[in-house]
C-alpha cells in the first residue's frame, strides 16, 4: 500500500509535461474510445503535434477533441480509426485519415497476439484510485483495456466525473506510468429525435421479440429508437456493446430485469456507455451493470450461449439477394463493421435467437431506395447473403433465412417503398431473380395492414395467428391447397381442380387489401409458417357487396376456425364500408352452410342446380327466432 502511494506521486504531472517527455516522431498512440475520450490529454496532444512528424493516432470512435480537419496536420500526424463517426467521416473520405475495416473482436489481437499495431503510448480516462490503488475505466472499457495492456507507456486522465463501473474495468496504478488529474464533463450523446418511420419499424420489431429475450442493439438512431418501443415486454436482458439512454428508459419502465438470462443472470453487460449524464450516474458503482472488454462482450461463442438472444442492427443498403452494406455509401465510408457480425452470427446460433436488420426504406431525402437490385458501386458487404434472417422496414418484415433468391427478392420488394417497387420488380426480372410474369400488389394501402393481425385460441388449447396474406405466402398456399382432400377442393372451388400453379396462386397472394382482402390462419414461427386456413372476399364496386369464401385444413376442422374466419372478414369488410357478403355454396357442403347460418346476420339464400347463393347485409342482424335450415 505504501509503495504504490509513494510511486503515484512520482507519476503525477501536467498533461503538457508528460507528452513533451514521452512523445517522439513516428510514435503510434492510442486514444480512448467514444465518450470516454480523455479530452484534456487530447487537447494537449493537438497543441504539440506541429512539433512532430509521422505520429500515428489509433482510435476506435472519435467523438471529442480530435480535429475534424486534418489538412493542417498532414505532415505531423495521421488518424487511423476502426469506426468512422461524424468527426472523422470527412477526413477519411478526403483521404486525410484511414479506416481499418475489422471486427471489433479482432482489435485486441492487432495489439497483442498479432501485433500489427504495436502501441507506443495509450491515453485513457479513468476514475481516481480507490483505497486499494485501483482505477475504473468507467464508461469505456471495450478495446481500451487491451490497448492499455499492450502499450509501452500508459497515460491516464483521472477525472472525478468518470463513473466507477464494475465488471472487468479496473486498472491498478502500477499499470499506469503517468497520470494527470483533471475534472471536466464527459462527452454526452443522446438520440432524442423520434420519427414516424422509426416508430413503424419499432412496432414491427417488437412483434419479433419475446418476453425474456436478451437484446443487443447497434449504434444509430433507428436501433436506439426501437428500444423505446419495447417497454411492454417483460424480463428482457441486455448483452450489448454500447449501453445508451434508450436502455436506461427500458430499465426504468421495468422491462429489463435480466432474470431469464442463462449467462450473467440479472446483469446488464456492455463494453461502452454512450449517453447522458443520467446514464453515467446510473452505472456508477451499480452492481447491476458490468462493463467488460471487447474480448468478452463480442465473443461469438458466448453470445450463442444466450437463450433468445436478439441482435438488432441497422443497414445502409441491402440487395435483393440479401447482401448487406452497413459501413459505406458506395465508396464513401460512413461508419464501420464494429460488433455487427459477431452479434449477428452469435444471435443466429443461439437457442431461440434472432438476427434483425432494421433500415428505413429510402434515403433521408426519399430519392433512393435502400433496397436495391445490386449494391452501389464500391459498397462493402458487411454481412453476406448466407447469414441474413429478418429485414424490417417501415413497410413490414421480410424473413430471408433458408429462402431462395427468388423468394428473397419478392419478400424484399414487398417491404420496399411503394414508389420503387415496380422498378425493383423490373430489375429483378431482367436479372432473372423472379418469374417473368411475376406481379406485385397494386398500391391502394401502401402499408401492409398489420392492424388486422390477431391471435386466437381453439380447442384443445391450440393458438393460431391470423393475418392478411402476403406475396411471400405463394409456396405455403400451394402446400395448403395440395393438402386439401379432393372433396374439400370441390367444395371450395365448385370444381375438381388438380393443380395450383404459380400463375394462379400469385393472383391470390398479391392483393390490394382494399377491393380484395384475404386472411390466412398460420402456425409456426415466421419463415416456417404453415397455412391451415384461409378466407377471402372480393368486392364488386358496382353493388358494394363482396363475394366471400374460406377453407380450413381437414385436421383443423370442427374447431370453429371457419366461423372465426367468416366473422373476422365481416369485421374487416364493415370497417371498409362494404354493404354485405355473398357466397356460393354446394348444397352438399353442410359444414359451410352451418357456418353461414350462424353468422349473425339475416341470411337470404336461393337454391339453383345444387348450389346455394347466399346473401346477407351487415345492417340486417339475424333475429333470435330466424335460424335457417338448409335442406
Amino acid at each position: 500500500m505504501k509503495h504504490w502511494r509513494e510511486r503515484s506521486r512520482e507519476k503525477k504531472r501536467s498533461a503538457d509535461e508528460i507528452l513533451r517527455q514521452i512523445l517522439r516522431d513516428g510514435n503510434r498512440l492510442y486514444i480512448g474510445t467514444g465518450c470516454g475520450e480523455p479530452q484534456h490529454l487530447v487537447r494537449s496532444l493537438i497543441e504539440l503535434l506541429p512539433r512532430h512528424r509521422d505520429i500515428e493516432i489509433i482510435q476506435n470512435v472519435s467523438m471529442g477533441s480530435l480535429p475534424e480537419d486534418w489538412k493542417r496536420f498532414e505532415q505531423n500526424a495521421r488518424l487511423k480509426t476502426f469506426f468512422v463517426g461524424p468527426r472523422s467521416r470527412h477526413a477519411v473520405n478526403d483521404g486525410l485519415a484511414d479506416y481499418i475495416p475489422v471486427y471489433f473482436s479482432s482489435v485486441p489481437g492487432l495489439f497483442k497476439e498479432e501485433p500489427l499495431l504495436r502501441l507506443d503510448i495509450a491515453m485513457i480516462q479513468v476514475t481516481p484510485p480507490d483505497e486499494h490503488g485501483f482505477c475504473s475505466m468507467g464508461i469505456s472499457v471495450g478495446t481500451d483495456k487491451s490497448a492499455v495492456e499492450s502499450a509501452n507507456v500508459v497515460v491516464a486522465q483521472m477525472n472525478p466525473q468518470m463513473p466507477r463501473t464494475l465488471g472487468d474495468s479496473f486498472l491498478h496504478l502500477s499499470q499506469i506510468q503517468y497520470f494527470v488529474e483533471y475534472d471536466e464533463p464527459l462527452i454526452e450523446v443522446v438520440f432524442r429525435e423520434r420519427s414516424a418511420v422509426a416508430e413503424r419499424i419499432a412496432k414491427y420489431v417488437s412483434v419479433l421479440i419475446e418476453d425474456g429475450s436478451t437484446i443487443q442493439t447497434g449504434i444509430g438512431r433507428v436501433p436506439s429508437l426501437v428500444l423505446i418501443y419495447l417497454e411492454a415486454k417483460k424480463d428482457l436482458g441486455i448483452h450489448t456493446e454500447i449501453l445508451t439512454d434508450s436502455h436506461l428508459h427500458l430499465i426504468r419502465t421495468g422491462a429489463i430485469t435480466g432474470l431469464r438470462k442463462n449467462v450473467d443472470q440479472g446483469k446488464i453487460v456492455a463494453s461502452l456507455c454512450m449517453g447522458s449524464r443520467q446514464l453515467y450516474d446510473f452505472v456508477n458503482n451499480n452492481p447491476e451493470v458490468e462493463i467488460y472488454p471487447t474480448e468478452y462482450v463480442n465473443d461469438r461463442k458466448l453470445i450463442s450461449r444466450l437463450d433468445r438472444m436478439v441482435a438488432i442492427n441497422s443497414a445502409l443498403e441491402i440487395d435483393l439477394s440479401g447482401q448487406i452494406c452497413a459501413d459505406s455509401i458506395g465508396h464513401k465510408v460512413y461508419s464501420g463493421i464494429g460488433s455487427y457480425v459477431a452479434f449477428m452470427h452469435g444471435a443466429s446460433s443461439a437457442n431461440g435467437g434472432k438476427a434483425i436488420i432494421v433500415l428505413p426504406s429510402t434515403s433521408p431525402d426519399g430519392r433512393k431506395s435502400r433496397i436495391v437490385s445490386h449494391l452501389t458501386n464500391g459498397a462493402g458487404v458487411v454481412s453476406s447473403r448466407s447469414t441474413v434472417s429478418y429485414i424490417v422496414t417501415e413497410f413490414g418484415i421480410a424473413y430471408l433465412h433458408g429462402k431462395t433468391i427468388r423468394e428473397r427478392a419478392l419478400a424484399l420488394i414487398n417491404i420496399a417503398h411503394p414508389r420503387f417497387r415496380e422498378q425493383l420488380l423490373a430489375e429483378a426480372k431482367s436479372i432473372h431473380y423472379v418469374y417473368g410474369d411475376q406481379i406485385i400488389p397494386p398500391i391502394y394501402e401502401p402499408l401492409y395492414p398489420g392492424q388486422w393481425e390477431t391471435h386466437q385460441a381453439f380447442p384443445p388449447n391450440e393458438a393460431l395467428f391470423f393475418r392478411p396474406i402476403k406475396p411471400t405466402d405463394e409456396r405455403a398456399l400451394q402446400e395448403f391447397f395440395y393438402s386439401l382432400p379432393s372433396e374439400d377442393i370441390y367444395y371450395r372451388f365448385l370444381s375438381a381442380m388438380k393443380a395450383f400453379p404459380h400463375r394462379n396462386i400469385q393472383a391470390v397472394c398479391n392483393i390490394d387489401y382494399e377491393h380484395i382482402m384475404a386472411i390466412v390462419a398460420v402456425t409456426g414461427e415466421m419463415g416456417a409458417e404453415k397455412i391451415v386456413g384461409t378466407g377471402r372476399y372480393i368486392l364488386d364496386q358496382k353493388t358494394n357487396f363482396a363475394e366471400v369464401d374460406f377453407a380450413v385444413a381437414s385436421d383443423w376442422q370442427r374447431r370453429g376456425i371457419g366461423t372465426f374466419l367468416l366473422h373476422y372478414l365481416c369485421e374487416i369488410a364493415k370497417a371498409k364500408g362494404i354493404t354485405g357478403f355473398s357466397a356460393f355454396v354446394l348444397a352438399a357442403n353442410r359444414a359451410m352452410l352451418s357456418v353461414f347460418n350462424n353468422v349473425g346476420y339475416a341470411v337470404h339464400s336461393t337454391l339453383d342446380e345444387g348450389v346455394y347463393e347466399i346473401l346477407f347485409r351487415f345492417d340486417q342482424p339475424a333475429l333470435a327466432s330466424s335460424t335457417k335450415e338448409y335442406k
